[in-house]
């Protein structure tokens, strides 16, 4: 069970590691200036965090609420959640060891080399990466962070909305969030426990919630695109599923053209040079899949800086 006393606890428990964990900015825009018809449409710039993702909120509460053991800590991931685990695993003077499907990108491996990590390329998708650091973890007894499905990991990513709410002092009235395998998802609705409307945003081609909630239960989907190395989890995750059906109000899905069109424009107008993943939101607003309201505030989650820079030309 993830809830806002989880999420306190992960706050409390990250806030002795200023040095490592970010207040990352709220920026906040009239709907014009993002060409949007809604009051205001705030945009959490997390990936400017530590690693560059907010998944590092996540990975560093796992190891700071387990014994480290001297084989250290693995896990598997597309790329951000080996970058925030290899980032954390550095400040506590750990070992780590990341399992990358074929589809990550280059430059998230060098990041990850870069953080002192051993990096090991496996299987064409993430769950093949996460079977072989499953087999890998039973031999050396390394810690096993999840990418997306630990209770420390989903209340560390819940207090990105709890920051938000004390940076603004208030919810939005909605907040539109991105999903792969739900953890960010899961700890966002968490804290907002049915405040504020949290909308799920997938792409066409990775609809992990949206195929669990036509057929009432998590299934396996097959993923691609082009946030498929951040959003490619094949299944959404227990934890996330949980949450979701007491506090996520829709699942949209949104097209690559549209992802790929508000990532340059993020790029283009802002000057925000962010991963797919992290466009989804505006991307729904931009083409229509997600229509607030003119009074409405949107809270956009900018979840990740971790992308290939040529892509944005």
């Amino acid at each position: 069970m993830i809830d806002r006393a989880a999420i306190s606890a992960a706050q409390q428990r990250l806030s002795a590691q200023q040095d490592f964990i970010r207040a990352t900015p709220l920026m906040r825009l009239g709907g014009a200036a993002l060409g949007v018809d809604c009051k205001e449409v705030w945009l959490k710039l997390e990936h400017l965090q530590i690693g560059g993702s907010f998944k590092a909120r996540g990975m560093l509460n796992r190891l700071l609420a387990q014994p480290l053991p001297a084989s250290g800590v693995i896990i598997a991931s597309g790329g951000n959640a080996g970058i925030a685990t290899a980032a954390a695993a550095q400040a506590l003077g750990a070992r780590c060891e990341v399992f990358v499907p074929e589809v990550s990108p280059e430059a998230k491996r060098a990041r990850l080399r870069s953080l002192g990590a051993e990096v090991v390329v496996h299987g064409a998708t993430y769950s093949e990466a996460l079977q072989a650091c499953l087999e890998r973890q039973q031999a050396t007894g390394a810690l096993l962070t999840h990418a997306y499905d630990q209770p420390e990991v989903v209340a560390g990513a819940g207090t990105l909305a709890l920051e938000i709410e004390a940076q603004a002092g208030a919810l939005p009235d909605s907040l539109l969030v991105s999903v792969g395998g739900g953890g960010l998802i899961g700890g966002v609705a968490a804290w907002v426990a049915g405040r504020a409307e949290v909308v799920a945003l997938e792409p066409e081609r990775a609809p992990t919630l949206h195929a669990a909630r036509q057929v009432g239960a998590p299934v396996d989907v097959e993923v691609g695109g082009v946030a498929a190395d951040s959003l490619g989890a094949r299944r959404i995750g227990a934890i996330a599923w949980e949450v979701a059906q007491r506090h996520v109000q829709r699942s949209l899905l949104v097209s690559d053209e549209a992802i790929r069109d508000a990532q340059r424009w993020l790029w283009r107008e802002l000057k925000l040079a962010v991963e797919p993943a992290a466009a989804l939101g505006l991307a729904a607003l931009h083409s229509g899949v997600y229509r607030p309201g003119p009074q409405e505030t949107v809270g956009l989650i900018v979840c990740g800086a971790n992308c290939d820079p040529s892509t944005l030309a």
